[in-house]
């Protein structure tokens, strides 16, 4: 496969201050057209996922029967140890069908926008990307909430609604929580997006970063809490991984839904996320940075 390099290369502005509209009109119709563009670059990826029905709905299900298994199981472990970790049988029983809803909501395999840049970085099309008059780290950021969207609706609430119809589960008992828990999914996905594309963005020099996403892979699954809570963790490791960026996964949404993180302890959870995809997508913009001083592009 031929090789292009852009040594040196300077792409224009990818600030998103160059938007349409924003020279004739002022700064605030430069913002309202760059909002315009990322609403309806969110809303084509939402089209794009809900043409994959049959793959959905086998995701779905996919995702509903491994919830089923794992809250049996869950259910014959609190039998014999009651209120593990601080949760009584439903609590325990809920966070598994939360769990399954947000596994690909949140992405906590990975994936989404992830195989579309791969597949950029191989046919060279990456470069045509820095060029274009938008920012390159909003434009994927935007691909993403549109995904996260679509399979939150389907992939997200229908295990939900199964495990609440086959198993004990607790629902939240103040209206608010739901308000809370939506707004922690959002966090949760800015969190994983900012995780997901500084692994990506490792393409620009390593020119595949799929040995990279199969390392982040395991290490989602085991400090999200997606394979087991968190609280269950013992020793030093149950003291760390609450504090990593994992943790804003699943744990956090988790905590809100059950009402563990409510009242003086809902603002610093979800502060925390705030606080990570803050970090997360400032490291993203200045590895971002750096690699567009330097691109090496495969394919071409």
């Amino acid at each position: 496969m031929q090789n292009a390099a852009l040594v040196g290369a300077r792409p224009p502005d990818t600030s998103g201050g160059s938007a349409p509209g924003s020279a004739a009109g002022g700064p605030a119709a430069g913002w309202y057209a760059a909002f315009g563009l990322y609403t309806a670059v969110a809303r084509g990826a939402f089209r794009r996922y809900s043409t994959y029905r049959a793959a959905t709905l086998a995701g779905a299900f996919t995702n509903t029967v491994f919830g089923i298994i794992l809250a049996s199981s869950f259910l014959a472990l609190w039998q014999a140890r009651p209120h593990l970790g601080g949760y009584d049988q439903s609590q325990a029983v809920t966070y598994i069908w939360v769990s399954q809803g947000l596994l690909v909501t949140v992405a906590v395999w990975g994936g989404g926008f992830q195989d579309d840049l791969q597949d950029r970085f191989r046919s060279g099309d990456i470069a045509v990307d820095l060029y274009r008059p938008v920012d390159f780290q909003g434009w994927w950021l935007a691909t993403d909430l549109g995904r996260a969207g679509f399979q939150a609706l389907v992939r997200g609430t229908v295990p939900m609604l199964v495990g609440a119809l086959v198993f004990r589960t607790r629902m939240p008992q103040h209206p608010l929580t739901w308000v809370f828990f939506l707004l922690s999914v959002l966090l949760a996905v800015l969190v994983s997006f900012g995780l997901r594309f500084l692994v990506s963005i490792t393409g620009f020099w390593l020119h595949d970063s799929e040995g990279v996403r199969a390392v982040m892979l395991v290490v989602s699954m085991f400090f999200s809490g997606m394979l087991l809570p968190i609280a269950l963790f013992p020793g030093r490791l149950g003291d760390l991984a609450p504090l990593l960026p994992w943790a804003a996964l699943v744990k956090v949404p988790t905590d809100v839904f059950l009402e563990r993180a409510a009242g003086a302890g809902l603002l610093p959870a979800l502060g925390f996320q705030l606080g990570w995809a803050v970090v997360l997508l400032l490291a993203g913009r200045g590895a971002q940075w750096l690699a567009t001083r330097r691109v090496v592009v495969q394919g071409g």
